[in-house]
């Protein structure tokens, strides 16, 4: 690129600053949300002169909304389908940016031990064929824990749900019975239960509702100080969720050109089987060289000082050789044609 046109990229977005603060507007995802309202916070402190703000509405809400381009990035959990890139106005990059778990978290009266789930007994209580705690299908595989004949009540996402697309892809990896009669996807209808809306909704089923079962982001189980289940992984090995599990399970993946992967029932003996990675949906030419600078840069950042805000918030950082794949497609991000990330 000419070094005209990068002066004249960096004059437009000079300009734009001496007006005052830029406004940048993300939505989506609620499995991140967590990791992002520190992003957010911290970005604040390094470039205040951009205020990055973000809607925790949904991955279907955020694919929704990046399409109509009210927003000048989305996120989701479950990369785009067939159907809703092909309405796109221009090509939309799927940028990897943490990993999370998602979790099975349950409030069982009298029982505040990690429970072990099987996949069968998982895709079991989902389907509605195992109704009570203290079925033999769950005792089974639980000594020693004593569990009642407390009924089971299922807590589901009701809106677009990256989280759901994870759960329900995993479920149908080990489950021929949910992949017929269920499917795969970021909604689908539940045999039973309850709905909720976002993590905050499934998080507040289970919190309140003696009985109950949901999945959910890490994160907001460990916020809420709500127990989470071991579960049998493809080795046969009970794993615990937790970053380290997360980031067993990315190891060692084939990467894709477009880097939509789907890590969840991985074959390694310390994969956390219900992994996944997170995205941000960025349009590849942006329309506004002033917005796309600050997205672009405030990527920069996430996926490099950001990710040492991970393990804490129950979040996996990007695995090493996933990382220069995304650092090369924000180094391809335009606005008007021109390049905004010029590092080397």
């Amino acid at each position: 690129m000419s070094m005209l046109r990068i002066a004249t990229l960096g004059a437009m977005v000079a300009a734009a600053s001496l007006q005052g603060q830029t406004v940048v507007q993300g939505a989506g995802a609620t499995f991140p949300y967590p990791l992002y309202s520190k992003w957010m916070s911290e970005y604040q402190k390094v470039q205040p002169s951009v205020n990055v703000n973000y809607q925790s509405i949904g991955s279907g809400g955020g694919i929704k909304q990046i399409l109509e381009g009210t927003v000048d990035f989305g996120a989701t959990d479950a990369p785009m389908t067939a159907q809703e890139r092909a309405k796109a106005k221009s090509p939309i990059f799927h940028l990897p940016v943490t990993l999370g778990s998602v979790v099975v978290s349950y409030n069982v009266p009298g029982v505040s031990a990690s429970l072990k789930l099987t996949p069968e007994v998982l895709s079991g209580i989902f389907m509605g064929q195992i109704t009570k705690w203290n079925d033999a299908r769950l005792t089974g595989i639980n000594p020693g824990v004593s569990l009642p004949a407390t009924p089971i009540t299922v807590a589901y996402r009701s809106d677009g749900s990256g989280t759901t697309a994870v759960f329900t892809e995993y479920l149908a990896k080990v489950s021929v019975d949910w992949k017929s009669k269920v499917g795969v996807g970021k909604s689908v209808k539940f045999p039973v239960g309850l709905g909720g809306k976002g993590n905050e909704g499934v998080t507040g089923l289970v919190k309140t509702t003696p009985g109950a079962i949901g999945y959910l982001e890490l994160a907001y189980a460990k916020q809420n100080k709500l127990p989470v289940a071991s579960i049998r992984n493809k080795a046969g090995k009970f794993i615990t969720p937790s970053p380290e599990a997360t980031t067993s399970a990315a190891t060692g993946n084939e990467i894709p050109a477009d880097l939509c992967m789907s890590i969840t029932d991985s074959n390694g003996a310390k994969d956390y089987p219900i992994a996944s990675y997170s995205y941000i949906l960025v349009y590849e030419n942006a329309k506004d060289p002033v917005k796309g600078k600050a997205v672009a840069d405030y990527l920069w950042w996430a996926i490099h000082d950001g990710q040492k805000f991970a393990a804490a918030l129950d979040y996996a950082p990007l695995p090493k050789d996933v990382l220069p794949k995304v650092e090369a497609k924000l180094k391809s991000l335009k606005a008007n044609g021109q390049i905004l990330i010029t590092r080397k």
